[in-house]
C-alpha cells in the first residue's frame, strides 16, 4: 500500500459528499424535513433560539445507541481557587450548570479521559452527571496509559481503568478508548495494549457488558491507523481529528481526514471527532476567509462552519468540543438542532477558505494541554494561542518595513501580556524537551518557543527585520 498516495486522494469531492449525506439540494432538503439514514431530528427553531427538543442524533450501527451529534468534551473544565488560598480545583458548580444545560437540550456523549484538567475532569464529570439517570447519558473515556502515566504495563492500566470507574461512579463504560494510538508508532501499541495483555482483558470486559463500545483515538503515524483496522477485531468505533482544514491538508503529525474517514467506512467502523476547530483556530480565521462565510451565511459565525462540516459525514456519531462557556455550549446546540449539512456549493467555498488557511504561517497547536504543567512554567498553549490570533487578526508583521508596524507591533505586544503572565511567557522557555514527547501534533516545541521569543524581542527593541 503506498500511504502516501492513499493519504493523499481517498474521497474526492463529489464522494464526498454523498458520502457524508449532502448534495446540490441538501440544505433545502434538510429545512423540509428529508434526514440522511441514520440520523434522528426535528426541525429547527428560529435563529438565536436553544431548542431543547431539536438536537440531530446519530444511530450507532453496533449497539443501536442513539447518540447526540454534539459531544461534550471534557478536557477544558473551569478551575477556580480554592476559598483557603491554597490553589485550584475544578469549578464544580459550573460544571454542573453546563452538564445540566447540555442534557436539557438533547447532549447525550460526555468524553473525558483521567489526564484531563490535571486529572481532575473524571471525577467532576462524575459527580455532575451522578446527578441525572443513567440512561440519559453516555460515558467516553480512555486508557492513557502513555509517558508517565503507568508506562504501559497491565498492573497500572488495570488499576487505571479501575480508577475511571470508580471516579465516575458508574458500573459500566459506554464508549472505552486506548488513548493516543499512533503517537509512537506500532511499537508503541504492541507495548501498551498487546504484549502486556491489556487489550486481551478490555475484550473480556466489554464481553461482561462492563465495556459497552471499545475503539481507539489516532494521532500520528498512518502505519499505525492501517495497522489497528487489520487486526482481528471488530472495532466498535474510532476517534479521529476531522476539519475542512484536515480533511486533505492536515500538517505535523495529523492524517488526512479523507484517508481515515474512507477507510473506517470501508471497515464499518463509525467515527467520533475531535477538533473541529483546530484548536480554536476555525473560530478566529482572518478577515478575508471570515468575509467569504458571512457572504454566504450572514447568520453564521466561523465556528458554525466548521461544526456543520465535522457534522455531515454520516458515519460520524459525534463531534466532541471543549465547551468552557455557556455562550458556546448554546451556539453549538443551535448548530446541530438540527444539522444543516454542507453542500456541494458550501463545500467549495470552505476550499476557498482552506486555500487561504494553509497560506499562513499557524503553529499547529490545538492547545489540547498534553504538554503541560511545564516544569519552568511557561504557559505553552497560551504563548502558540497568542501567536496564532496574531495571524488570524492579520496583524503578523512579516518586516520592521510594513506599513501597518507601529499598530501592529503595539498590538502584539500588549496582547501578549495581556494574555500570558510575563514569567509565563516564551523566553522563559529553557528547552529542556519534556513537553515534546506529550505533543500529539508532535511540534518542536522549544523551537518554535524561541522562534516566537525572537519575534518578540525583535519588537520590543524595535529591531530590523
Amino acid at each position: 500500500m503506498n500511504l502516501e498516495n492513499n493519504n493523499n486522494k481517498g474521497i474526492n469531492r463529489r464522494n464526498f459528499l454523498k458520502t457524508l449525506g449532502a448534495g446540490s439540494a441538501v440544505t433545502a432538503a434538510a429545512l423540509a424535513g428529508c434526514k440522511p439514514r441514520n440520523t434522528v431530528s426535528a426541525e429547527g427553531g428560529s435563529i438565536g433560539e436553544v431548542p431543547t427538543d431539536k438536537m440531530t442524533y446519530r444511530i450507532n450501527p453496533h449497539t443501536g445507541d442513539k447518540v447526540s451529534l454534539l459531544g461534550y468534551g471534557c478536557m477544558r473544565w473551569p478551575v477556580r481557587k480554592k476559598a483557603d488560598g491554597s490553589g485550584e480545583e475544578v469549578d464544580q458548580d459550573t460544571v454542573n450548570e453546563l452538564v445540566d444545560y447540555a442534557i436539557a437540550h438533547g447532549v447525550n456523549l460526555f468524553d473525558t479521559a483521567p489526564v484531563y484538567v490535571r486529572g481532575w475532569s473524571e471525577t467532576a464529570t462524575g459527580i455532575a452527571l451522578k446527578r441525572h439517570p443513567r440512561d440519559k447519558f453516555f460515558i467516553s473515556t480512555k486508557l492513557s496509559n502513555f509517558g508517565h502515566y503507568g508506562q504501559g504495563s497491565f498492573e497500572s492500566s488495570k488499576a487505571m481503568y479501575q480508577k475511571s470507574m470508580r471516579d465516575l461512579q458508574v458500573d459500566y463504560i459506554d464508549y472505552y478508548i486506548l488513548h493516543g494510538v499512533g503517537m509512537g508508532g506500532v511499537e508503541d501499541v504492541e507495548k501498551r495494549f498487546l504484549d502486556n495483555g491489556v487489550l486481551d482483558f478490555l475484550l473480556e470486559e466489554r464481553k461482561a457488558g462492563r465495556i459497552r463500545n471499545l475503539g481507539w483515538s489516532f494521532h500520528g503515524d498512518p502505519r499505525v491507523f492501517d495497522y489497528m483496522l487489520t487486526m482481528d477485531i471488530q472495532w466498535d468505533f474510532a476517534l479521529i481529528q476531522l476539519n475542512y482544514i484536515d480533511w486533505r491538508h492536515a500538517t505535523g503529525n495529523n492524517v488526512n481526514a479523507e484517508y481515515l474517514l474512507g477507510e473506517l467506512i470501508k471497515k464499518d467502523v463509525p467515527a467520533l471527532v475531535m477538533e473541529p476547530l483546530l484548536g480554536g483556530r476555525l473560530s478566529r480565521i482572518n478577515t478575508e476567509a471570515l468575509h467569504l462565510l458571512k457572504h454566504a451565511r450572514p447568520e453564521d459565525s466561523a465556528a458554525a462552519w466548521a461544526f456543520r462540516y465535522a457534522g455531515t459525514p454520516e458515519t460520524v456519531l459525534s463531534v466532541l468540543s471543549g465547551m468552557v462557556y455557556m455562550e458556546h455550549l448554546q451556539e453549538n446546540i443551535r448548530t446541530y438542532s438540527p444539522l444543516v449539512p454542507i453542500n456541494e456549493e458550501e463545500n467549495a467555498l470552505l476550499e476557498k477558505v482552506t486555500e487561504i488557511m494553509v497560506s499562513h504561517d499557524y503553529i499547529q497547536c490545538t492547545e489540547c494541554q498534553y504538554c503541560m504543567p511545564c516544569p519552568y512554567g511557561v504557559d505553552i498553549p497560551g504563548v502558540f494561542g497568542h501567536y496564532n490570533r496574531i495571524i488570524s487578526s492579520g496583524k503578523m508583521l512579516r518586516s520592521s518595513n510594513d506599513e501597518n508596524y507601529k499598530e501592529a507591533r503595539r498590538a502584539y505586544l500588549i496582547g501578549y501580556d495581556r494574555s500570558i503572565p510575563r514569567l509565563r511567557q516564551a523566553s522563559h522557555c529553557i528547552g529542556c524537551d519534556k513537553c515534546k514527547p506529550h505533543c500529539p501534533q508532535k511540534i518542536d516545541i522549544p523551537t518554535e518557543m524561541r522562534r516566537i521569543d525572537q519575534y518578540t524581542e525583535q519588537l520590543k527593541q524595535k529591531l530590523e527585520f
